[in-house]
């Protein structure tokens, strides 16, 4: 071959490779230059994208779809509508034209606008676009259980608060309620409505997932965490002895068990799992200052305290659970600086959400292995093809099976004789730990209980709490656990 002529084929050779490898970067990175804020069409852009559906566990029941509107110069816009309602409006969220996005709405909007850089994505659209097909989002399939969606927002009705309830061995999420709710179909044409919202708290918040978000004081639901340090360090067993006379003296000053109200009349001589089952200050208080601060903030670091548990939904909608100071999360350098009593037994600074209360729950449940709490199950092309399946991850490992199995003993009995025998559920052994938390306003009280079943074959483990209670967790949150848990394994739709 003549040199001149091998040399210009070696060029058109080269650009032709460089025309394709430049052509493929810019497919690849078009989602990407789609989402940035600075492009003043994306927002019309994806009005025009017919959004995939969002869909609960059965892979049938929508709780986001979209309607049509045809505008007058021919155009077609595709606008979300919500059919549960507020069922599912703070784990599904909203995207609307003003008001932008929350929820798996926002979190996985790349998949639902079939923006994604999944190959068969990218193919797809990109051969609708030569065809002038509107564009067509990928559905996603979501873990939640209608069932138990609606046995907790039955039980939440009319109160501040929020449930969460997992599958210990894959950390699916069943339920996801927090009230109050809200109508994510009015958020666009009626927004004023959901300002209007009242409830028993002061804010409403409607809009505020306090699930994921909440700000709660977890009282005596931490004992687990106690309890778990008390024991897997080696330092008590379920048996050790304790003298209770009612009260624990801190700094001077003497703290009482809640129901003592004051009153110093104490249980005597008990063990360990007496203690969870009737919920004793005075001998967590005690437990605490044996075994220091340090010790129990890094149990609690191995049940996910400290990190936002790994959830799908966008990172500001999740709060870390940990020691707050002036509004932000406090890790302290030395036990000097937290009072170990009152943090054996919940209260001092510490801030959690009922997402980490549950996986706590469920840690236990699962033979001391914290699982990734998946909200989403798979991703699904509008031809039905999976294109991704969110597959059950270890988060951490928190306890050993053994110290699991004396914590469910004695959660257990605090179910069959303690203080929460209201969330009994004949024929299934639930084990389960009341909390009622004491917040600086009187007759104001954040109440909950954690809990999961069947005890000796766990399927679900739940927590509820409630904000603005003048009850205990054993009154006013362990029945709502108790639906929750049977709606879970079908014995109460």
């Amino acid at each position: 071959m003549n040199p001149q002529i091998r040399r210009l084929f070696l060029v058109f050779s080269f650009l032709f490779v460089a025309l394709i490898a430049t052509a493929t970067y810019w497919l690849w990175r078009a989602p990407d230059l789609e989402a940035r804020q600075g492009n003043p069409t994306l927002i019309v852009r994806e009005l025009e994208i017919r959004r995939g559906l969002i869909l609960a566990a059965d892979g049938r029941t929508r709780l986001a779809a979209n309607r049509r509107r045809e505008l007058e110069d021919g155009r077609v816009w595709y606008l979300r509508r919500y059919p549960p309602g507020p069922l599912t409006a703070h784990a599904v969220g909203y995207s609307t034209i003003g008001r932008s996005r929350t929820g798996l709405e926002l979190s996985m909007n790349d998949y639902l606008t079939a923006s994604n850089a999944n190959l068969s994505t990218v193919i797809d659209t990109t051969l609708d676009k030569l065809r002038g097909i509107p564009r067509v989002g990928n559905n996603v399939v979501t873990t939640l259980d209608l069932a138990a969606q609606r046995a907790a927002a039955r039980g939440l009705a009319g109160k501040c608060g929020a449930a969460v309830a997992l599958e210990p061995e894959t950390g699916r999420v069943l339920a996801l309620v927090s009230a109050p709710s809200f109508d994510p179909n009015l958020v666009e044409r009626d927004y004023a409505s959901i300002e209007a919202i009242t409830a028993p708290c002061r804010p409403a918040a409607p809009l505020l997932d306090r699930a994921t978000a909440g700000r709660f004081v977890p009282g005596s639901t931490f004992k687990i965490v106690t309890a778990a340090a008390a024991i897997d360090t080696g330092t008590f067993t379920p048996e050790s002895r304790f003298d209770d006379p009612g009260y624990c003296t801190l700094f001077g000053q003497r703290v009482f068990n809640y129901s003592d109200q004051g009153t110093p009349s104490g249980f005597g001589n008990v063990s360990l799992a007496d203690a969870v089952e009737n919920s004793i200050n005075s001998v967590f208080c005690n437990i605490g200052k044996e075994l220091g601060a340090g010790v129990i903030l890094d149990y609690a670091k191995r049940f996910g305290f400290y990190e936002r548990p790994p959830i799908e939904l966008p990172s500001e909608e999740v709060l870390i659970s940990g020691l707050y100071r002036n509004g932000r999360l406090y890790d302290p350098e030395n036990d000097s600086q937290v009072d170990p009593g009152r943090l054996a037994f919940g209260q001092e600074r510490l801030v959690v959400t009922p997402l980490q209360m549950a996986l706590v729950a469920a840690g236990v449940a699962n033979a001391g292995v914290v699982m990734e709490p998946k909200l989403v199950e798979r991703i699904v092309s509008p031809d039905g093809d999976v294109i991704q399946r969110y597959e059950p991850e270890e988060w951490s490992t928190a306890v050993s099976p053994a110290t699991a199995a004396d914590l469910t003993a004695m959660m257990v009995r605090a179910v069959e004789s303690g203080t929460g025998v209201a969330a009994q559920i004949p024929g299934i052994s639930v084990a389960g730990k009341t909390g009622t938390a004491e917040t600086g306003v009187s007759g104001r009280n954040n109440t909950w209980f954690i809990a999961f079943a069947p005890a000796n074959n766990p399927e679900v483990a739940v927590a509820v709490a409630l904000s603005d209670q003048a009850g205990t967790g054993g009154a006013t949150a362990a029945p709502i656990a108790r639906a929750i848990i049977d709606a879970a394994l079908g014995r109460n739709a």
